[in-house]
């Protein structure tokens, strides 16, 4: 940009949706939310600052760490889906229960891991390939609307986290449902609902859009089911559409879990007064321990580096685990929170305070000082 006062150029904000918000002055004088022009551009600052040693980093990284090892992690979850369809047309129940897993953990890096990262166009550099890798993932193999996608994700979870109404991950609320059924029954059937959710999400588009997410679901699904069929041997339909609905459905428990322990129970906002971003970020958001099945199932900004993920959405699995130090550090300097918690301690307090949290509207935080 052209003419911009260097006031103006260093309070630029990256709201988290790949928009940049600039905060304009008109003067030494003016007051926002209670602080001086000086003490809004140092607030701004702290997530610049941050932004700097992390772009630091990222251009100091090699392909391979910036992309290649998701990649290769990516490659091998498809390279394993032949042998899993061959173990599962044995009639050994060994043979069988471990050809059932394998497509299980294939599954789920593919369909969380792959279409988070592809979601993010974290996965190329180029825009093209971009957009082909969120359509592929997203509902080839995820069974889902990609725009529908992006933008609860991208837009919505992202740009307004732990906003009241916007990004407070109430897409994952049921309150109806008593507390055992929705946290270890009711996400079995994540699998059936996904492809009815994303057909619903079509309406009021382009008959070109519909008929194109129709088209891949319906691929992603069927080859599926195929080569069941043609390849495992499978006899009956439904014993097909039963191991599809297992595979799918292995990790959906703690693929529901992962979803609200990382943000509901944490301080929340009101849509016309929000924190700054780095502020709304590090109270907002929680880092789960790094689990070696989760950690390379869902992906490092999934588990253990989500806090790392929401402050630089672009980055790839492997570069927030690589930066996870610089933040962690950055942000303790800085006295500001970074919180950790374990898996079974958020499932204690989800299951103790299930009314609290996932039936009645959460109340709004205060942040008194940084509004």
């Amino acid at each position: 940009m052209q003419n911009v006062p260097e006031e103006w150029r260093e309070s630029r904000e990256d709201r988290g949706d790949g928009r940049m918000v600039e905060i304009r002055w008109r003067g030494d004088s003016e007051v926002k939310n209670g602080g001086t022009r000086r003490e809004e551009v140092e607030k701004e600052s702290l997530m610049m600052e941050l932004t700097r040693l992390v772009q630091k980093m990222v251009k100091e990284s090699s392909w391979w760490e910036r992309r290649g090892v998701d990649c290769c992690i990516l490659g091998a979850a498809f390279l394993c889906l032949l042998p899993a369809f061959l173990l599962l047309g044995s009639y050994r129940c060994v043979w069988f229960t471990a050809g059932m897993l394998l497509m299980g953990v294939a599954h789920a890096v593919i369909t969380v891991k792959g279409t988070h990262l592809a979601s993010h166009g974290a996965l190329s550099e180029s825009q093209a390939w971009g957009k082909f890798w969120a359509i592929f993932f997203i509902e080839v193999c995820g069974s889902f609307s990609a725009r529908a996608g992006i933008q609860g994700h991208i837009k919505m979870h992202h740009a307004h986290t732990n906003v009241i109404g916007l990004g407070d991950s109430s897409v994952w609320k049921v309150p109806f449902l008593p507390r055992t059924i929705y946290l270890f029954i009711a996400p079995l059937a994540v699998p059936i609902i996904t492809p009815l959710v994303a057909i619903a999400q079509l309406k009021g588009h382009s008959l070109a859009h519909i008929l194109r997410t129709v088209l891949m679901v319906s691929l992603g699904l069927y080859s599926q089911y195929w080569l069941l069929i043609n390849v495992s041997g499978f006899r009956s339909p439904f014993g097909a559409l039963l191991c599809m609905l297992v595979c799918r459905a292995m990790f959906s428990v703690p693929y529901i879990h992962v979803n609200i322990f990382q943000h509901i129970g944490l301080p929340m906002f009101s849509p016309t007064q929000r924190p700054k971003r780095i502020y709304q970020m590090t109270h907002g958001v929680l880092n789960l321990p790094r689990n070696p099945l989760l950690d390379w199932t869902f992906g490092h900004s999934l588990i253990n580096c989500h806090v790392e993920h929401h402050l630089f959405p672009f980055l790839s699995d492997n570069m927030c685990l690589k930066v996870k130090p610089v933040v962690s550090k950055y942000l303790t300097e800085k006295k500001l929170p970074y919180q950790e918690d374990s898996y079974l301690s958020r499932l204690h307090l989800f299951f103790n305070k299930y009314q609290e949290l996932m039936v009645f509207a959460p109340p709004i935080t205060e942040l008194v000082g940084v509004q």
